[in-house]
């Protein structure tokens, strides 16, 4: 896709997102926003995967550790082939494919089952270790959540990736300052986060999560430089992006439009298109 196609398509994954949870009364919806161009850019862009085909075996695996944020996820695959559209409008309920965590044994496209903060990163490496094992040269991408990092068991992944230089991981952190009930700095300030996977022995690229032009050329940048030893992409993003009244707000956070504010935000992303 070019990068006004890209533009597009991430703007119809938000319209997909709040879709998703006005239809179901509940999900994440500002942590979904703020990765929307994210999850665009690696979808339609920057990884090799195939939807008539989502397990072939030297597909590239991607990994939503920041797991509630399941609306973008499940918008980003549908736009991309792997389940109708239509199918958003089951989100969360009983016996649906689309639970409000990602289910790899339901969902096509699914390549690990998440929603316990932490855990994304290091399931990450051992998908490429398994692959290196097996002779097979792919990409595992994982997507974080800054909230999330607060989490030790993403500084152990990270510490054993440095070291044993894991080649083929990309991480990439929603930085949207933002998380449950307060912004993150003042929850658990993270510092120079990218100091922080510096000393982890991480290369780093900082980049604007919205910036689709940069965005897009940075994730394939890491694609490239994560054959020598593990990548973090920091993502600068807003909570709620493209919504005026979601943006930054944390009450945002797990929070689905009431019938009013959904139009709302459709007629914004519309005004945007413009």
């Amino acid at each position: 896709m070019t990068i006004t196609e890209l533009q597009d398509t991430a703007r119809e994954v938000r319209r997909q997102i709040l879709r998703t949870t006005h239809a179901a009364g509940c999900g994440h919806t500002g942590g979904s926003l703020s990765e929307a161009d994210i999850l665009t850019a690696l979808f339609f862009r920057v990884m090799n995967v195939d939807p008539a085909d989502p397990r072939r075996a030297d597909r590239d695996r991607f990994i939503l550790s920041k797991g509630h944020s399941t609306p973008g996820y499940y918008a980003t695959l549908a736009l991309r082939g792997f389940f109708d559209v239509d199918e958003l409008l089951s989100f969360d309920r009983i016996d649906s494919r689309l639970q409000g965590h990602p289910d790899m044994h339901k969902t096509p496209g699914v390549d690990f089952s998440s929603g316990s903060l932490g855990q994304g990163l290091s399931a990450g490496i051992g998908m490429r270790l398994a692959g290196r094992e097996r002779g097979l040269d792919f990409s595992v991408f994982v997507l974080l959540g800054d909230g999330e990092s607060q989490e030790g068991q993403v500084w152990e992944a990270a510490l054993y990736a440095g070291s044993h230089r894991v080649a083929g991981l990309v991480g990439i952190t929603d930085v949207n300052a933002v998380q449950l009930s307060e912004s993150v700095a003042n929850t658990l300030d993270l510092g120079p986060l990218a100091a922080k996977w510096q000393a982890f022995g991480w290369t780093v690229l900082e980049t604007d999560g919205h910036d689709m032009d940069d965005l897009a050329a940075m994730l394939e940048e890491a694609k490239s430089r994560a054959a020598d030893g593990p990548v973090m992409v920091l993502a600068r993003t807003v909570k709620g992006k493209g919504v005026s009244f979601m943006e930054g707000d944390y009450h945002w956070h797990g929070r689905a439009p009431n019938d009013g504010e959904y139009e709302q935000a459709l007629a914004e992303l519309a005004e945007g298109s413009r």
